[in-house]
């Protein structure tokens, strides 16, 4: 049997994308900021913008270009309204998409939401060896993917695997 791993922290960034939410009531970024630090991470950047996919690339892509950051959470604008626009925004920028993420989140939230969990269009990928998870913007669905999937998953101690011990072969 394996040894168990010794925990690995990781360097996260959360952005919240609203054209509603001010850093005064942003409780989907707070949730994700303190959940993260409860659990032994780092949040080494926190942005909040409005729904518009240049100033999202913008933002992303510099994260992205950081060696030292692992992984960003992005909350909101993942719905369908006109506005929402971070999967045409963030998508393009992914090496790898993760459809599992997508998929295993809307399985979860069934049991929350029904059948609204078909609105979702929550994603996951990689860029540049840096993890990117897109999270619906209320606060209930960032815990739901915090507690039922990111939290094992980017904890190097979770069996049988976890995406935090690929990280040093992301660039392989």
């Amino acid at each position: 049997m394996k040894p168990a791993a010794d925990f690995v922290s990781l360097a996260l960034c959360v952005l919240t994308v609203s054209d509603s939410r001010t850093q005064e009531n942003d409780t989907s970024g707070d949730y994700l900021v303190e959940a993260l630090t409860q659990a032994g991470h780092r949040c080494v950047d926190r942005a909040l913008l409005p729904d518009d996919r240049y100033k999202l690339r913008a933002v992303v892509s510099q994260w992205i270009a950081d060696d030292t950051i692992d992984g960003i959470l992005v909350t909101g604008g993942t719905g369908f309204t006109g506005r929402d626009s971070t999967p045409e925004a963030l998508l393009p920028l992914l090496d790898k998409q993760m459809p599992g993420f997508g998929e295993m989140f809307r399985a979860v939230s069934i049991e929350e939401i029904g059948t609204s969990s078909l609105q979702s269009r929550a994603f996951a990928g990689m860029a540049n060896g840096t993890f990117l998870f897109a999270l619906p913007g209320s606060t209930s669905a960032c815990r739901t993917a915090w507690d039922k999937i990111l939290r094992a998953q980017l904890d190097a101690r979770t069996r049988p695997c976890n995406l935090a011990t690929l990280r040093p072969r992301l660039k392989e």
